[in-house]
């Protein structure tokens, strides 16, 4: 496997990991705040997007820390954690105003024709919120993808190297820089995004409408 494929099977496997992580959790808190009432509701949701708002760099030594701490040291499962800490507060911020949007009154008419709250939740709101759903995954997919700060103090092994950074180590030394190579490089990294956003081009566009 050539060094460009390796990076970027990393990064496709960074991305889709965190991808599935944070829709999971964020959909099911964003129905959270939106669908029960409960003490410090409003509170919680003021919390998660303060915590979006933190630079990066803040966050940055402390993963550090906590990732050798746990033996989780230069692994993909360090990086996926990190983006997740990053890319979870806003998309749960983006799909808590999506599910703002679908009345309550659909999973109350599911659940009097006989549907549990889960079957409810599966059947009649998901379907509602996929187009929030995808333009939220799509977000959380391009930050994972093109993350750098975090790929380059978290992992140093060339066996787990993003493209973000791996590119960087082949293409930038102490003596030269391959700019023509560094440009087709980074024309490539953009390719895999350019696909997924022509397949789920309609998905994208009704969740911003």
């Amino acid at each position: 496997v050539t060094p460009f494929l390796k990076y970027m099977r990393n990064s496709t496997v960074l991305a889709i990991s965190t991808t599935v992580i944070v829709i999971i959790v964020a959909t099911l808190g964003a129905r959270s705040l939106t669908r029960f009432k409960y003490p410090g509701r409003e509170a919680l949701a003021r919390a998660v997007l303060f915590t979006y708002l933190l630079p990066s760099v803040v966050l940055i030594i402390p993963l550090y820390f906590l990732m050798i701490g746990a033996g989780l040291g230069n692994t993909l499962a360090s990086l996926v954690i990190a983006y997740t800490t990053f890319a979870l507060p806003y998309a749960l911020w983006l799909l808590r105003s999506f599910m703002a949007g679908i009345p309550d009154a659909l999973e109350s008419a599911a659940m009097v024709d006989g549907a549990s709250r889960m079957q409810a939740f599966v059947d009649v709101i998901l379907p509602q919120a996929l187009p929030g759903i995808v333009s939220t995954a799509l977000f959380t997919a391009i930050l994972a993808w093109n993350e750098y700060l975090y790929a380059l103090v978290l992992v140093n092994s060339d066996d787990v190297r993003p493209l973000t950074t791996g590119v960087m180590s082949m293409l930038v030394t102490s003596f030269n820089i391959e700019w023509s190579l560094l440009m087709a490089a980074s024309v490539m990294m953009s390719v895999p995004l350019i696909f997924v956003f022509i397949f789920l081009q309609k998905y994208l566009t009704r969740g911003f409408g």
